[in-house]
């Protein structure tokens, strides 16, 4: 009778862990989605620039990590705020917490910026404001999450220009001088083309332009990639100037407005250094440089903006490629 009982004791609790097992199932919440926003930002390096030690904005004793920290803060999820990348070479390097699919016929993801239609004209092409970046990729191929591979540049519409220039590198020197003085020879340039020049201190930004978290033994600052032409135009008269910023067709960061599908990215652009087409599943990081040298008289260089970026798949935005 005894063993009867321990038998039907034991069948009675083994249906209860069942039971438990089965209702902890059914009520399992659901693990969270991938987030098309920005999940980390590994990499930020500024060139210099009138919005440098602004967006974000430096403090006295800021490190490196400090300022990554704050732009880690402004693009990572769906609350963003801008960052500057400078003027040529400026950086930034980001991922994502998934593989962002390459999908056949459509484009892929949206790096946003600033770039915005002339309040006066219907057409982006009569009158803008665009300071287009280079858009890298690259594919997790060592699974490590780092990184760490491979970087392929997207080919957009000006890759083929006769005046774009592959493997362009230029230098800015640490000015000897700094105070917020206005002045036309303000931060010197040399590049590989044999140029040479000036940076000018506009009225309107009198903080220091060079990134003044870098160590103060530091006297210069290299950057080095594809240079695009100059894109800014100078309108009217000197005594009443205006500078026009044109946008480039496609596939380019702060180009076009965010609301624009020529804003939008198709992974199968990604082209190696050779410039041969890549075949890419999809992409986990990306790397944004401001890809134009060129001042635009009182608004200062052209510099690229970055306000976050997506998937466009994970957004449920459609949009066909080209």
């Amino acid at each position: 009778m005894k063993k009867k009982y321990l038998n039907l004791l034991s069948m009675a609790c083994v249906g209860i862990v069942l039971a438990s097992c089965s209702s902890s199932d059914d009520n399992t919440e659901p693990q969270p989605k991938d987030s098309p926003y920005i999940n980390k930002v590994y990499e930020f390096k500024p060139a210099y620039g009138q919005f440098v030690n602004e967006l974000p904005a430096y403090h006295d004793g800021d490190t490196e990590q400090a300022m990554l920290a704050k732009v880690n803060k402004a693009l990572v999820g769906p609350n963003t705020e801008m960052i500057s990348l400078g003027g040529f070479g400026g950086y930034v390097v980001f991922g994502f917490d998934h593989m962002i699919e390459n999908k056949e016929g459509l484009r892929d993801f949206k790096v946003l910026g600033n770039a915005f239609y002339s309040a006066t004209k219907a057409s982006i092409s009569k009158g803008a404001s665009s300071e287009p970046g280079i858009i890298m990729v690259s594919y997790d191929e060592n699974k490590n999450g780092k990184p760490d591979d491979k970087w392929y540049e997207i080919a957009g519409s000006e890759y083929n220009n006769k005046e774009s220039i592959r493997n362009y590198e230029i230098t800015y020197y640490r000015p000897e001088v700094e105070d917020k003085e206005v002045r036309e020879e303000y931060i010197r340039w040399t590049d590989s083309e044999g140029n040479e020049g000036w940076i000018p201190k506009n009225t309107y930004h009198r903080q220091s332009y060079f990134p003044n978290w870098i160590a103060k033994d530091q006297k210069s600052i290299t950057f080095k990639g594809t240079l695009l032409p100059a894109n800014a135009e100078k309108k009217g008269t000197d005594e009443n100037e205006n500078w026009v910023s044109y946008p480039y067709e496609y596939g380019y960061a702060d180009n076009m407005p965010n609301s624009s599908d020529e804003s939008a990215i198709d992974i199968n652009w990604a082209v190696d250094e050779n410039g041969k087409s890549v075949n890419l599943p999809g992409i986990h990081f990306v790397k944004v440089y401001t890809a134009v040298h060129q001042q635009a008289g009182w608004l200062g260089e052209i510099s690229t903006e970055v306000l976050g970026a997506y998937d466009l798949h994970l957004k449920g935005e459609v949009v066909k490629t080209r």
